[in-house]
């Protein structure tokens, strides 16, 4: 038998891992689109400043489900590294997003508050989510290194405590 696994294994993993991102990500979403709209209409701050606001509210909520569920079985040694990293990505994820809302915003002129939602929270948060979801499975949550057949037989021939 192959210890490879086969090319529909690994879609599957791929697959379930992309809907447990997206269930993480859709609750940051809504954290980000409460906190943006709550931040330009009641608060009356400026659209890119309640997008930083935004974003870095769903940014934490996101790192906690992405560490504790989707990725909750992969590397957990290096916890400063991986934050370091989960923050840097998300950090080019956000200016991503509010790249897109600055664009539309002061360089198209869509100022109505409906243009603001659809070039943050879709478009912009569209593009900057497959950038995360590429980065946080490649940099940051780490598979762990594979084990040889020689560590597998010795960790099955030896006694449980």
């Amino acid at each position: 038998m192959s210890d490879r696994r086969t090319l529909r294994d690994r879609m599957r993993g791929i697959a379930q891992e992309a809907a447990k991102f997206g269930a993480v990500g859709a609750f940051g979403f809504l954290v980000n689109v409460i906190v943006f709209n709550l931040c330009t209409q009641a608060a009356g701050l400026a659209p890119i400043r309640s997008g930083v606001l935004a974003t870095s509210a769903a940014i934490c909520t996101n790192y906690v489900g992405n560490r504790y569920w989707t990725y909750r079985h992969r590397d957990k040694t290096g916890r400063s590294r991986e934050a370091g990293l989960f923050l840097l990505f998300s950090g080019a994820g956000m200016v991503i997003e509010n790249g897109v809302l600055a664009l539309s915003h002061y360089g198209l002129g869509f100022t109505s508050p409906l243009a603001d939602n659809l070039a943050k929270n879709l478009i912009g948060l569209g593009l900057g989510s497959l950038f995360r979801f590429w980065s946080y499975r490649t940099w940051v949550f780490r598979a762990p290194p594979p084990t040889t057949a020689e560590e597998e037989t010795a960790a099955a021939a030896s006694p449980t405590r």
